[in-house]
């Protein structure tokens, strides 16, 4: 089945995923003691990070969205692994696609929440601020992500063994 597409789209936009969630890198200033940034989990200046103090809900929203996409990505992943070794292949492909699917949207609703969220908090200062390298580690990751998600449909589709081969491991 030719699903390496889909395994090497989903196993970088789980790393993105994850690099992404774990970073603080979302926003990015120039501050007079070095370089302010803020993300996910904690707060930067200069050298020195600290976790937020307090945390908008906006925020703790984008954090779970970003976790439970970090957690269906590695579940598609894995699923997409096991296409080969099972006799349901296309049954495998389909359901690691559509998980890897839920995963990109999951990662795409967190980034929404967080992008209007950020500029709604930050209001007139937003200038001084820009979405950074973390930030933009989820948007790629959610385009391969989704791409992984496709390219495992597309594979079910394209499976030349017979439909009942499903039934037939069970």
């Amino acid at each position: 089945m030719p699903a390496g597409g889909g395994l090497l789209c989903g196993a970088t936009g789980l790393g993105l995923l994850l690099a992404a969630t774990a970073t603080h890198g979302w926003l990015q200033r120039r501050a007079p003691g070095g370089t302010a940034s803020l993300g996910l989990w904690r707060s930067c200046l200069g050298g020195l990070c600290r976790p937020h103090p307090s945390t908008p809900a906006l925020w703790e929203a984008t954090r779970v969205l970003m976790l439970l996409s970090v957690l269906t990505a590695a579940t598609g992943l894995a699923l997409g692994l096991s296409v080969a070794a099972s006799a349901a292949r296309r049954a495998r492909a389909r359901v690691a696609g559509v998980t890897l699917l839920l995963a990109a949207m999951l990662a795409l609703l967190g980034l929404v929440v967080y992008t209007v969220g950020t500029l709604s908090l930050l209001g007139p200062a937003r200038a001084a601020w820009r979405f950074s390298w973390s930030y933009i580690l989820g948007w790629v990751a959610v385009i391969l992500t989704g791409s992984a998600g496709l390219f495992h449909l597309c594979a079910a589709a394209k499976d030349p063994s017979p439909e009942n081969s499903e039934v037939a491991g069970a």
